[in-house]
């Protein structure tokens, strides 16, 4: 199994998963088919289908014109999301397959849309799974609550892909990276572990290379939205459940203006 990014619009990936023993490869929210397509025929892998994560144009926007560029193929998405030029509908435990030794398990993620699906990966090579989160789960992040709850997004990012593997490899819709972990460090300022990933982050993209993937381990360590079953997470935002917790920190997080300053109660 290989997973090649491709840097779309201003800040979007879409992925290649390619099944090296047949170069059979899905495309996860080609929002733009030719820059796809090309990375693609750089490896000498075919398009087989499209996995979309969720309905907004800049994941499901390049849909149609796949189904153009590539006539007969599969274009899958969520069934509570009306996704642009989907041919094939997928709901919760949905599993398909790429080649001969790719397995890709469906589950809903709501809450950023009422439909998104993420796609968890696994191949019978023994590799490392993969999991495609579209704007569920971020790097240090999460997606914002346009269609949900945050009792929704917990369930998504702490039960459903928190039940992953430590080990899954975390790919994402966006590269938001090193700005989500100057936020985290305004709530956990005495983290350690998000001020490496930050200094790690900073000179990737300085070098023009991406910060995927994370892993779900990772993300327990660096991504406060993932932590908000811990006591001390819980204390510091003054809330009583995990569920309230993340509700703060998304509040937070949308009136964050970008600045360094620590986060406490009086900036509310």
């Amino acid at each position: 199994m290989k997973i090649i990014p491709v840097p779309c619009l201003e800040d979007n990936y879409a992925y290649l998963i390619v099944d090296e023993s047949t170069k059979k490869a899905a495309a996860v929210d080609p929002v733009e088919p030719e820059k796809v397509l090309k990375a693609a025929s750089e490896v000498g892998a075919y398009v087989d289908c499209v996995l979309t994560t969720h309905h907004h144009w800049d994941h499901a926007g390049g849909n149609e014109k796949m189904r153009l560029q590539v006539p007969g193929i599969k274009v899958f998405g969520g069934s509570l999301d009306n996704v642009k030029g989907c041919t094939d509908q997928v709901e919760n435990g949905t599993k398909l397959s790429l080649g001969k030794g790719i397995e890709i398990l469906c589950l809903h993620t709501p809450c950023h849309t009422k439909g998104h699906v993420s796609y968890f990966v696994t191949s019978k090579e023994g590799e490392d799974p993969a999991v495609f989160t579209g704007d569920t789960l971020f790097i240090a992040g999460c997606g914002r609550f346009f269609e949900g709850t945050a009792e929704q997004m917990y369930q998504s990012l702490i039960v459903t892909l928190g039940s992953l593997p430590k080990s899954t490899q975390v790919y994402c819709g966006h590269e938001y990276t090193v700005k989500n972990l100057k936020f985290m460090l305004t709530l956990e300022p005495e983290n350690e572990k998000m001020k490496q990933k930050l200094e790690w982050s900073e000179k990737q993209r300085e070098a023009n290379q991406p910060t995927v993937p994370s892993t779900i381990g990772d993300e327990f360590e660096i991504n406060t939205f993932m932590r908000v079953d811990l006591p001390e997470i819980q204390a510091k935002l003054s809330a009583k459940s995990p569920v309230e917790a993340l509700r703060e920190v998304r509040k937070i997080k949308d009136n964050w203006k970008g600045g360094n300053e620590v986060y406490c109660r009086a900036m509310l």
